[in-house]
C-alpha cells in the first residue's frame, strides 16, 4: 500500500483544519469498525480533491490503495447507515447555516452508466446529458441560505417502474425489499417533508427544476 496524501495535500489553502472535526461529528459515529471509518474519510477527501475522474479505482489510488476492493467494500458491504449520516449533516447545516430566509432547492441529476446492473439504470432522458442515454437518475435536495451558502442535504435514487417488474434485478442490485416505485416529484416531496419535519432546520421557500 502506497503512502496516502495528508489532508493538507488535498487542500493546502486551509479547509483541512475543519474537515476532521466535522467528519468526527457527522460521519465517524456511524461506523462501528475502524477500517470502514478510515476508508470513508479518504473517500470523502477524494471526492473533495481535484481528481479529474472520481471512480472506484481513482479514489482507491488517491487513498494509497493498489486496488479498488476496499472502496467497493465500503460502498457495497460495510455496515453503516447513510440516512443517519444524512440526518447528522442536516443538523450541522441547521446549526451553522440555518436562516429563516433559507431555500430548499430540489433537482434531478443523471449519471451515465455502462451495463444494466447498477440500481435504477436504463435508457432514459437526463438533462445532465441533454439526451436519452443509459443512466441512473438521482433526485437531490440542497439548502441555500441568503448568503448563497449551499449544501446538499438529502438524496433519493429514482428507480424506473420497469425495475419493479423484474424482482430478481432488484435483488441483484441490492435494492432494499421495502423499496416501492415513486415518481421523481414524489421523491422530491419525501425530501421536502423530511426537511420540514426537522425542528432545527428553518427555511422560507422551496424551489426546483421541472422533472
Amino acid at each position: 500500500m502506497a503512502v496516502p496524501p495528508t489532508v493538507e495535500d488535498v487542500d493546502p489553502a486551509g479547509w483541512a483544519d475543519g474537515f476532521d472535526a466535522l467528519f468526527a461529528q457527522v460521519v465517524a459515529p456511524f461506523f462501528g469498525r475502524r477500517e470502514p471509518r478510515v476508508r470513508a474519510r479518504w473517500y470523502l477527501l477524494g471526492l473533495l480533491s481535484g481528481l479529474e475522474r472520481k471512480n472506484g479505482w481513482s479514489l482507491a489510488e488517491f487513498a494509497g490503495d493498489t486496488r479498488p476492493d476496499g472502496m467497493q467494500r465500503l460502498l457495497n458491504h460495510a455496515k453503516w447507515d447513510a440516512d443517519q449520516v444524512r440526518d447528522a449533516l442536516r443538523a450541522q447545516v441547521a446549526e451553522r447555516l440555518g436562516d429563516a430566509g433559507g431555500v430548499l432547492v430540489v433537482d434531478d441529476t443523471g449519471f451515465e452508466k455502462k451495463g444494466r446492473r447498477s440500481a435504477g439504470v436504463q435508457r432514459q432522458y437526463t438533462g445532465t446529458a441533454g439526451k436519452i442515454t443509459n443512466c441512473q437518475i438521482g433526485v437531490f435536495c440542497s439548502y441555500v441560505n441568503p448568503d448563497k451558502q449551499r449544501v446538499l442535504i438529502d438524496r433519493e435514487l429514482y428507480l424506473p417502474e420497469s425495475w419493479f417488474a423484474a424482482p430478481g434485478r432488484l435483488v441483484g442490485a441490492g435494492v432494499p425489499e421495502r423499496a416501492r416505485f415513486a415518481t421523481k416529484p414524489e421523491l422530491a416531496w419525501r425530501m421536502i417533508e423530511r426537511a420540514a419535519d426537522d425542528p432545527l432546520l428553518v427555511f422560507g421557500w422551496v424551489t426546483g427544476d421541472e422533472a
